[in-house]
């Protein structure tokens, strides 16, 4: 386990990792980016070196999805992005231009890629939704102001840490066919965070805990 959660701390265990390439399938994709930034004002991190003060914890960005009911993953917390365009060169430009499109930051512009994590099966309703999903870790130079689509209910930034270290993990009652499942999840203020991206943030923290 890291001994801190600052950004320059992730960006260092996350620096020696090789990039992945797309995969060769035929179902269909997606891309989204797990996006860390330092805390205004916090000293000491690879992007702001100076300082005699201790770094504060990285801060992730996470999303609220829309109510809309053709979306199998409606009003569930989750991180920017979505499926792969035929104009998109790569699933990396898919999370680029998905999270630009959503929440109004530029990832080209803004953002240093840290890392690409194995790609998780889509899941929706407790089936395979025939498609897979490509997480990809940056880390931002600055912060603009976020702009929300109609997609996105609410946006907002959560210290990494307590996620990471377990602090903030629990059970979600999730009802399928009848069933009662009780699912790891995390817990932001008042806010569940599971499935899909309670799995692909718990890839990032196994990397980080190597």
């Amino acid at each position: 386990m890291l001994s801190s959660y600052d950004l320059a701390a992730i960006m260092a265990r996350l620096d020696a990792r090789e990039a992945a390439l797309d995969l060769l399938t035929q179902e269909r994709q997606a891309a989204v980016a797990a996006i860390l930034r330092a805390p205004a004002g916090s000293p000491g991190t690879a992007l702001d070196p100076a300082g005699g003060r201790e770094p504060e914890e990285a801060e992730l960005l996470l999303i609220r999805r829309a109510d809309h009911p053709a979306d199998p993953w409606s009003g569930h917390m989750a991180l920017p992005g979505g499926r792969r365009e035929p104009a998109d060169e790569s699933l990396l430009a898919t999370a680029i231009r998905e999270t630009r499109e959503e929440v109004g930051i530029d990832l080209a512009a803004h953002g240093t890629l840290l890392a690409r994590l194995p790609e998780v099966p889509a899941v929706a309703r407790g089936r395979r939704a025939g498609m897979i999903v490509a997480p990809f870790v940056f880390a931002l130079r600055s912060t603009p102001e976020l702009t929300l689509s109609d997609e996105v209910a609410e946006a907002l930034w959560t210290p990494l840490g307590p996620l990471a270290r377990g602090e903030r993990t629990s059970r979600y009652a999730y009802t399928h066919e009848g069933n009662v499942l009780q699912l790891p999840c995390l817990l932001v203020d008042e806010r569940v965070v599971w499935g899909l991206t309670y799995l692909m943030l718990k890839q990032l923290f196994e990397v980080l805990h190597r």
